[in-house]
């Protein structure tokens, strides 16, 4: 049958132009003619009313026109559509659910440079490599002469001559491999982002939302490695920081770069999240109309929108952190909550002129906050605590209001615990930082929990987003249709899209 279909469509597409001309009358116009009202036959006088009452008799032979502003009859124009194919859109309206395997994937791996990285600062490898080599940087030194010329353009940095004077050259492989590894953790990152990007676009595996999304976090992966070069290089210089000072990175572009990698995580976490959520959904449609109506809830939309807020809170609480590693502020006021003899330091040292550098002193706060030390960290501690306090509200509200703890989800109430025990866990470890005088492990690990409690506020942000997308929106009106059909009519609702 199907090729005996295939011979006849040419013999079809050729007849149909023709005898669309030919034989067939419009049956919507026979359908209206015999419709047509009785009484307006009699209203009629003379010639009018026998001709409209005398039946109409049409020949085989007689020819319709095509329609007035119609070069061609509908039957025709089906002959010419007849085995052309549907038109493709390049982008699929959703995306696979490998691409969010993937993307969660390179949002671990971005989070285990991070907490790398944090370990390279803290032993202070990171100035080890005093060159910026892309690609051939990839491979570290392969014999003894290697080593001896790294070793020696190591010994011309500041930090070699002001604190490692004496250090040997088996030192030194030690923390150059410390930044090695970290810089060959950054091109793997690029790379197994970049590649596999190109071939689920290139494949139709992801929608054009996404695809720029995409887009987007590879150029953020290439910039932040301009970034950490553009960092180390202000710890080979003299003149980037004060002379005699402990050599160190500046401050503002370590911020940067600790910044541009958190955002590359949450970017990723999000997408990723986003992906598994609408396939989950997708597959049932009476899902998504129950988790629609429960976020769209009025009682949600405080809870909603106060994560928001929080996410952006632990953000910037975690970039005074890194204003507080790049002055090494930590070393200072090991006491908690007490800063010396008061519970902050005096307002001259808060405010010290040493800082300024215009003769006005215009630029006193601003330069305090952000090269001060003793600043820096009171500004980290009053950020953190009310980060904490935010945190601990939030529970106290989701918790003890009737109408908002009805209306969470189960996925929601889990999410806010989970936040709650991040949010301790960062605290003790940021206390034990401080009163241990900022140990390795403690210190380390303290980042990785700033970024472990911005993967919590995210997740929980992901939880309580309106599900949003063209199939998203289908399957709702889809399911909405079904459920109409199973109940009453005083009791139909229409769920609009977001």
């Amino acid at each position: 049958m199907p090729f005996v279909l295939r011979s006849a469509l040419p013999a079809l597409q050729r007849g149909a132009p023709r005898a669309s001309r030919g034989p067939f009358a419009c049956c919507q116009c026979l359908q209206e003619g015999a419709r047509r009202p009785q009484r307006l036959i009699a209203r009629l006088s003379g010639p009018a009313a026998g001709l409209l009452g005398r039946p109409v008799v049409r020949h085989h032979s007689t020819k319709l026109s095509t329609l007035p502003g119609r070069d061609t009859s509908p039957l025709e124009a089906l002959g010419k559509t007849i085995g052309e194919p549907a038109p493709r859109k390049f982008f699929p309206e959703t995306n696979n659910r490998n691409v969010a395997y993937w993307l969660l994937g390179s949002a671990a791996s971005v989070f285990g440079i991070v907490v790398f990285g944090g370990l390279t600062r803290l032993s202070e490898s990171g100035l080890s490599i005093t060159e910026w080599r892309p690609v051939t940087g990839s491979l570290p030194p392969m014999s003894t002469a290697d080593w001896d010329s790294e070793f020696t353009k190591y010994k011309s940095s500041p930090e070699f001559k002001l604190l490692n004077p004496n250090m040997t050259l088996g030192e030194f492989k030690n923390i150059y491999y410390m930044e090695w590894t970290h810089r060959l953790w950054g091109r793997v990152v690029g790379l197994t982002f970049v590649l596999p990007a190109i071939y689920f676009v290139a494949r139709r595996k992801v929608t054009a939302p996404m695809a720029a999304r995409l887009a987007g976090i590879a150029s953020l992966i290439g910039f932040q490695g301009f970034l950490g070069w553009w960092m180390v290089k202000s710890g080979l210089k003299d003149d980037l920081f004060a002379i005699g000072s402990h050599p160190r990175v500046s401050q503002y572009r370590l911020t940067a770069h600790l910044g541009a990698a958190f955002l590359c995580y949450t970017a990723m976490l999000w997408n990723g999240l986003s992906i598994l959520r609408e396939q989950r959904l997708l597959k049932n449609p009476a899902a998504v109309l129950k988790e629609f109506d429960a976020l769209k809830n009025p009682h949600l939309k405080v809870l909603r929108h106060s994560v928001g807020g929080l996410a952006v809170l632990v953000f910037v609480t975690a970039m005074s952190g890194g204003l507080v590693a790049g002055l090494d502020a930590g070393l200072i006021y090991n006491e908690f909550p007490y800063m010396g003899v008061g519970l902050t330091p005096p307002k001259s040292e808060l405010f010290s002129s040493l800082y300024s550098r215009r003769a006005d002193g215009s630029d006193i706060w601003w330069r305090n906050m952000l090269e001060n030390p003793s600043t820096a960290q009171l500004d980290h501690r009053i950020l953190a605590t009310t980060t904490f306090t935010a945190i601990m509200t939030l529970w106290a509200y989701t918790r003890f209001s009737p109408r908002v703890r009805a209306a969470m989800p189960g996925l929601v109430k889990r999410g806010v615990t989970g936040v709650v025990h991040l949010v301790w866990m960062q605290a003790l470890l940021g206390l034990g930082t401080l009163l241990y005088l900022v140990p390795i492990p403690l210190a380390a690990a303290h980042q990785a929990g700033s970024l472990a409690l911005l993967t919590g506020v995210v997740v929980l942000g992901s939880r309580l987003r309106v599900p949003r997308g063209a199939a998203l929106i289908r399957a709702v009106h889809t399911a909405q249709r079904q459920s109409a059909k199973k109940t009453p009519v005083s009791k139909r609702y229409i769920v609009t899209a977001p």
